[in-house]
């Protein structure tokens, strides 16, 4: 098994704490962790990466989170996870007509 600090990706912060951002593998990983400061306390599971059934598993306590806070952790997680790497590049620039 993998060194835990190689697969750390970084990390993000609210108001009250730090959550790190955790790969399952260092080459091609299939899901991550977000985990709550220093301890091991799961926040969230993201699964489907390369398969793109992305799927959402939250920790016992996080489950009851308000949906917005659930939506600002999946999105900071998903900029940390990604940061300094290009998902999708950018199409190039084109024109479209429609007539009719």
């Amino acid at each position: 098994m993998a060194d835990t600090t190689e697969l750390t990706r970084g990390s993000f912060r609210d108001d009250y704490r730090t959550y790190s951002v955790r790969a399952s593998s260092a080459d091609a990983p299939d899901s991550f962790q977000v985990i709550a400061g220093g301890r091991e306390d799961i926040v969230l599971i993201i699964t489907g990466l390369n398969s793109g059934d992305l799927k959402a598993t939250w920790g016992q306590y996080w489950a009851r989170l308000k949906p917005q806070d659930k939506i600002w952790l999946e999105e900071q997680a998903f900029r940390v996870f990604y940061r300094g790497r290009h998902i999708v590049r950018a199409a190039p620039i084109s024109t479209r007509f429609c007539n009719g």
